[in-house]
């Protein structure tokens, strides 16, 4: 795609999970309003799939080290999943 579409993409790493979540949800609300031009709305989409893609990745990662704080403090062995969902 277009060199304006990579700056927005970088730096999705470096950010919170609650500030991914909020500019993914900013993302969402400028693309259903519909007013945006073509190139933008291709722009604005792959950076929500990144930020999608880095909130999956933390809330992942926050279920693994919930599993473990639980099994470590003589949790069942057979504990249910954590649904975050």
């Amino acid at each position: 795609m277009s060199a304006k579409a990579k700056p927005q993409a970088s730096g999705v790493d470096t950010l919170s999970f609650e500030a991914a979540l909020k500019e993914l949800e900013g993302i969402v609300a400028r693309l259903e309003q519909g007013q945006v031009e073509l190139e933008d709305s291709i722009a604005l989409y792959e950076r929500g799939q990144a930020l999608k893609a880095h909130c999956e990745s933390k809330l992942k990662a926050a279920e693994s080290r919930l599993e473990k704080i639980v099994q470590g403090n003589g949790g069942p062995a057979g504990a249910d999943p954590l649904e975050l969902g």
